[in-house]
């Protein structure tokens, strides 16, 4: 048989790679909570409606990424290429929108079909939070602030900068689209292909473009500033005054945008230059008509996801885990007392770690290849005096302990360490 593979665009989270990824969720879940938001797990896929109503038709995941199957029941169901549709259908689903506000944090795998680089896979994993039922510019900035804090706590706030703009109201985008429309049509020869087929069904999705052709055109095009309404622009200064006020830095970024009818207001990413062209570690923004698409009532809401794999490599050290102390039984006679007293170290909620085979130097060579703390030994004198011998494998200083205070005598003073 031929080597097996991961499938193209996975991969395994072992080691140091898992650490990292842990260190992510288990941070983002610390900081989160702080803001009151609870966390939800929703089903790896969904019926696909989910997603074809949520990112519409015409977009590239719809269209061209999402792992879409038909079950033995003839249903069509589609692996979760993102987290917010799921957490509205949870919304609806479980009657939850009589009870506004909900905040909601989420961790797990999401799946693409896509080209896979640096960065970037198809079965990849993200964080998120959605703030569900909160209308206010304080919402959005509270929301960033929370991005900004998890970023800050993972010790890589100071490599990323955060860009924002604005999509107006339902006017203002109105008439920014036909500008845009009015643009891009008398430049239509000058588009790529795929973006003379967005201007038919979606112009604002020409303004994503990555083709050079297109960006150049890009760069002059219209932007909503002109056009926004004076609601549009008060929730517009409100937002930029209260991240002000929380002391959020910004830079407006005019050509970030979202092209489905439900986006509005607030749009943002944070982004960093150290893994190029993937940049993006964590944006969202408003998407106030989302959970009526779901079948609920209209409900206002803001969010934002992160993928976990970038953010892992942006971390400057590994989190690493905790050192172990290694229990070392000297002959078989031992084995038992060594196992009782292995289970009241873990008890204590230290790890403990034992070899199941080898003499007395091939397991202190194995405690010190584990870089454990301390390594406990314990052998027929031992037992019949209820005691082990504790030695501190960094200093080389042994002390003896009573076979019951095992657990006590490590985790006094400075005797665990980090």
């Amino acid at each position: 048989m031929s080597s097996l593979q991961p499938v193209r665009g996975t991969h395994d989270l072992i080691g140091e790679e898992r650490r990292r990824f842990n260190h992510v969720v288990e941070t983002a879940r610390r900081i989160v909570s702080l803001y009151g938001f609870d966390e939800w797990s929703t089903p790896i896929f969904e019926d696909t409606r989910v997603f074809s109503r949520s990112l519409g038709d015409t977009s590239d995941v719809v269209s061209k990424e999402m792992y879409t199957f038909e079950d033995r029941g003839g249903e069509s169901l589609t692996l979760r290429p993102e987290g917010t549709a799921a957490i509205c259908r949870a919304l609806v689903t479980n009657g939850l929108t009589q009870s506004l506000p909900q905040k909601a944090f989420y961790a797990g795998p999401m799946f693409r079909y896509e080209r896979p680089q640096k960065g970037r896979y198809r079965q990849f994993h993200q964080i998120g939070a959605e703030l569900l039922g909160a209308a206010e510019p304080l919402a959005d900035a509270e929301i960033i602030a929370m991005g900004r804090d998890v970023l800050n706590a993972l010790g890589i706030g100071a490599e990323v900068v955060l860009e924002l703009n604005t999509l107006g109201d339902t006017a203002s985008r109105d008439a920014w689209r036909t500008a845009l429309v009015t643009y891009f049509t008398d430049r239509r020869d000058e588009l790529s292909a795929d973006s003379q087929t967005r201007l038919e069904r979606n112009p604002l999705r020409i303004l994503d473009s990555k083709a050079a052709q297109d960006r150049a055109l890009v760069a002059d095009a219209p932007t909503i500033d002109q056009f926004l309404t004076p609601d549009a622009q008060e929730f517009w200064d409100g937002l930029r005054r209260t991240l002000d006020v929380m002391g959020v830095p910004f830079r407006h970024n005019p050509r970030i945008v979202r092209g489905l009818d439900y986006y509005g207001h607030t749009a943002f990413e944070f982004v960093t230059e150290r893994l190029g062209a993937q940049g993006t570690v964590l944006a969202g923004g408003r998407y106030d008509g989302l959970v009526a698409e779901m079948g609920g009532p209209a409900t206002p809401a803001i969010g934002w996801a992160g993928g976990i794999e970038r953010l892992s490599m942006l971390l400057a050290d590994s989190p690493g885990d905790p050192r172990p102390v290694a229990v070392i039984p000297m002959g078989a006679d031992a084995q038992a007392a060594a196992l009782t007293v292995l289970q009241a170290v873990r008890a204590a909620g230290i790890r403990a770690e034992t070899s199941y085979r080898g003499n007395m130097k091939r397991r202190m060579e194995r405690a010190n290849r584990m870089n454990a703390t301390h390594a406990i030994v314990i052998g027929s004198d031992e037992i019949a005096r209820g005691v082990v011998q504790v030695k501190d494998l960094d200093s080389g200083q042994q002390a003896e302990v009573a076979m019951d205070g095992v657990a006590g005598f490590l985790r006094a003073g400075s005797a665990t360490k980090a």
